[in-house]
């Protein structure tokens, strides 16, 4: 997949793709049905798929001081769309020349003049240009006078559930993870380089790979069982773990980190990537009175983590990355 920057410099040989518009934060079932549908029309085509979205957030434009709310780090964002079988990935620097340009704007002189679309694939509540004035209706309109083609995903529903990347936020806030990652089609993670901690967890015999949450909303504090997936390197594998998200009160601690202990697992892999699946919850964030106290309730927390990751419907197989060929058929 190519990561394009600057449509001003668009190669010419992407142009004529088919062009999906969103965030697609979290990748969860419903973008998953807007690209795939795009992909599909991209197929029958025969042309390329490629997805255009804007970085950094409008909202985080708009509040840069405002708590961090994306399920997907960029890294994270990039993957899932790669995996899905994206072509081009278009991540256009959202600056306040873009946050003011006009809806027809933005469809004349970047998707047409610029990136040369053909067809243009969005959800059905899409809004665009200065102030969100542009929606589906507008760009139908468009559509019409730019002679490009328009197709407007419906709603993907659950029973009475909408998919969507609010209402996944807050059930990822409530500890919910298993509700998560069925709402999403594959595990919620969190995935970067692993940092140098104070080690005081080798001290009680569970050592911990530290990670950042930088880039990531901040699900419910407390400890997961979780799966461990090293891509690259000697260590490459996928290992049970379990986690700890929060800010470690029993040792008086303000930074929010995850720490994740890896069962049976005793190499070194700091600056390594590795990826952290939450597959479930299993307590809240606790303070102990000391250490003792501390280590009981890990060693009882891990044989928890260990019979939950062993559950069939917990297999790291159980909700693969999606795929675009499903779509394709």
């Amino acid at each position: 997949m190519k990561i394009i920057r600057h449509v001003d410099q668009f190669p010419s040989e992407c142009r004529g793709s088919v062009i999906v518009l969103g965030n697609f934060d979290g990748f969860h079932k419903g973008h998953q049905k807007v690209i795939g549908t795009a992909g599909r029309l991209a197929a029958q085509m025969n042309t390329s798929l490629s997805v255009l979205s804007m970085e950094p957030h409008p909202r985080m434009f708009f509040n840069p001081a405002q708590k961090e709310f994306r399920l997907n780090s960029f890294r994270t964002k990039t993957h899932l769309l790669e995996n899905f079988g994206v072509d081009q990935f278009i991540v256009l620097p959202f600056d306040k020349q873009l946050a003011t340009m006009e809806a027809e704007d933005f469809v004349t002189e970047i998707l047409i003049r610029d990136i040369g679309a053909i067809h243009v694939v969005v959800g059905y509540d899409y809004c665009f240009g200065a102030g969100r004035r542009g929606g589906v209706n507008v760009l139908s309109w468009l559509s019409k006078m730019e002679q490009f083609g328009l197709t407007v995903v419906e709603k993907v529903m659950e029973d009475d559930h909408i998919y969507s990347s609010s209402n996944i936020r807050d059930t990822l806030k409530q500890g919910d993870v298993r509700k998560v990652a069925d709402r999403l089609g594959h595990w919620w993670h969190v995935e970067g380089h692993v940092k140098h901690g104070d080690k005081r967890g080798r001290t009680i015999n569970f050592p911990t790979a530290n990670l950042s949450l930088e880039g990531y909303i901040e699900p419910k504090y407390g400890v997961y069982a979780v799966r461990i997936i090293i891509e690259n390197g000697p260590d490459k594998g996928v290992f049970d773990a379990i986690a700890n998200i929060g800010r470690r009160p029993t040792f008086d601690k303000e930074d929010v980190l995850l720490e994740v202990h890896i069962f049976d697992f005793t190499n070194e892999i700091y600056e390594q990537i590795i990826k952290v699946e939450f597959v479930d919850f299993i307590r809240p964030e606790m303070k102990f009175d000391g250490i003792d106290q501390l280590k009981a309730q890990i060693e009882k927390d891990c044989l928890k983590a260990r019979q939950i990751l062993k559950k069939r419907e917990n297999q790291h197989s159980y909700i693969p990355a999606p795929s675009l060929t499903e779509y394709l058929d």
